[in-house]
């Protein structure tokens, strides 16, 4: 009792995170925290930080302009303070700040964590919504841990874009994927594609192993029939799984026959008819529930 009293005491006053305080506990309760320290960056009070992979790889990293202004006039860290750096690729850095300049944050990493990728792939393949509803679903699907992100342009697509706006929405799509490991934690940053169109997406090599489309049509079936088909002439899950979703008003009855001809097959969302932006959450929420589940 008196070490797990320890150890909570540790973890309220955040010691993972200020390493000089350890000295103040038992062998036993040290012990026990540098079991818990490597899995620091997945507490809710870890200050966390993105930095581009080719800088992960010294030992002192220097927090971009932004990620310094949030650390400076935000968070207002100190030198000694910890904190956690995430290089989105599968490196979980726990730092401690090394130096504080008027506009720049160095960090020092003190310890390196390899976090393996999710032992499955999810695909969002999203027709682009009205408004900021884009920035919503990429934000989502990133912490529901989409590997891919595809924003598809269809016939009834709301948003149309340029070559200069697409490539500023994909600028924005990725700084707001950015964000959402370091809210959720991941390791891991979604691949987000430039936005194409559908015909384009059709004609690329289908990556995954099972394909869906969320539809309303009376031929869809539920998700979970066609993972029990895959499973029964596979005998083992899928590895891979993208999911098509429309935009406001469905995808087009020729787009639906063309993503059909392509191998997507049709689930059913229930008897509601949901947002763009709820279907697609519906979609890889659902998703992680089969491939996560037991074989």
């Amino acid at each position: 009792m008196e070490l797990l009293l320890q150890l909570l005491d540790c973890l309220r006053f955040n010691v993972a995170l200020h390493a000089p305080k350890v000295d103040a506990f038992s062998p036993e309760a040290k012990l026990l925290l540098v079991t818990i320290v490597p899995f620091a960056a997945n507490c809710p009070w870890m200050n966390r930080f993105y930095v581009e992979p080719q800088a992960s790889r010294e030992p002192l990293i220097e927090l971009s302009e932004r990620e310094s202004h949030h650390a400076l006039n935000v968070l207002r860290l100190k030198p000694g303070d910890r904190c956690a750096a995430l290089n989105g690729q599968g490196a979980e850095l726990l730092c401690q700040v090394e130096k504080i300049g008027k506009r720049q944050v160095t960090l020092r990493i003190c310890q390196r964590n390899n976090i393996p990728p999710l032992p499955y792939q999810t695909t969002l393949i999203q027709a682009l919504p009205k408004g900021k509803a884009m920035e919503f679903i990429v934000e989502k699907a990133t912490e529901l841990g989409a590997a891919h992100i595809i924003p598809v342009i269809a016939e009834r697509s709301v948003a149309r874009l340029d070559e200069e706006n697409a490539d500023a929405k994909l600028e924005k799509w990725n700084w707001i994927a950015m964000e959402a490991i370091k809210q959720c934690g991941s390791a891991w940053l979604p691949k987000i594609h430039p936005p194409r169109k559908i015909s384009e997406n059709i004609a690329t090599p289908e990556p995954s192993e099972l394909t869906l489309l969320a539809s309303l049509q009376p031929d869809a079936r539920h998700p979970r029939l066609h993972f029990q088909d895959f499973a029964h002439e596979k005998n083992r899950k899928p590895k891979s799984v993208s999911v098509w979703v429309g935009p406001e008003g469905d995808f087009t009855p020729a787009e639906i026959n063309a993503i059909h001809a392509r191998g997507a097959l049709p689930i059913t969302l229930g008897p509601l008819v949901l947002r763009s932006e709820t279907a697609a959450l519906y979609c890889l929420s659902t998703l992680n529930y089969e491939l996560q589940g037991p074989a």
